[in-house]
């Protein structure tokens, strides 16, 4: 098998990363991408709004948990110079390559497989992760790694590196805006093949430029979690 149909082969059902008192039934996909029109209609640098619209959409749709976001090129991340490049479009930032999961803060994180921290950090950038957690899982010959982002502080006050994590812990928890980047509460998770040396921190976003490299580095992360 190559290394997305091992992923594939892990989880064989809906696996969840937050909270199991949401099943499956209680998800809902939203589209943030540039492409929707009902966002140009909102302020999306103002976390208040954004939380509003996606309370409503939750709300007609009798949900409660949204979730969305891979390989979606938004207009979100122009608020940020950490996304930005003055000189050369090709080298903005503004394609998610992870999964977001938005549900309220204090939310419980859980591990989705076995697993153990492999490192943390608080990356403090406007509109970057804020508290972040990553595991490594270790199949065998296989390695990869998961990524958390938008945690709250206290879900890395008392980490260890090298700690067991077991699938089903809840290890983490959500943040709020005032730690987590300056965004409406979600979870950032990711999966990443090669960690290229980065410890607590890995791109979330990625340029038009180095897509590709992107794309088959971080798999589709509902290869594990069969949301949908």
């Amino acid at each position: 098998m190559n290394d997305l149909e091992k992923i594939n082969a892990l989880t064989s059902t809906f696996t969840p990363v937050i909270d199991t008192a949401y099943q499956q039934g209680d998800y809902l996909a939203i589209d943030l991408s540039e492409e929707n029109e009902s966002l140009q209609k909102i302020d999306i640098t103002s976390v208040a709004i954004f939380q509003d619209y996606i309370t409503e959409l939750l709300e007609q749709n009798n949900a409660k948990v949204a979730y969305g976001g891979y390989m979606e090129k938004r207009t979100l991340y122009k608020r940020s110079k950490h996304f930005f490049a003055e000189k050369d479009e090709d080298l903005e930032r503004n394609i998610h390559i992870g999964l977001d999961i938005w549900a309220p803060a204090k939310t419980k994180i859980m591990a989705p497989l076995d697993g153990k921290i492999h490192s943390f950090q608080n990356n403090q950038n406007f509109g970057d992760y804020g508290p972040t957690i990553i595991l490594e899982h270790q199949l065998e010959d296989f390695k990869f790694y998961t990524l958390y982002g938008h945690l709250s502080i206290q879900s890395i006050e008392n980490c260890q590196i090298g700690e067991s994590i077991e699938k089903g812990d809840s290890f983490a928890s959500l943040g709020d805006p005032s730690v987590n980047g300056d965004y409406a509460p979600h979870l950032h998770f990711q999966l990443i093949l090669n960690l290229e040396n980065k410890r607590g921190d890995y791109p979330g976003v990625s340029s038009r430029q180095k897509i590709d490299f992107y794309r088959k580095n971080c798999p589709d992360p509902n290869l594990l979690l069969k949301i949908y």
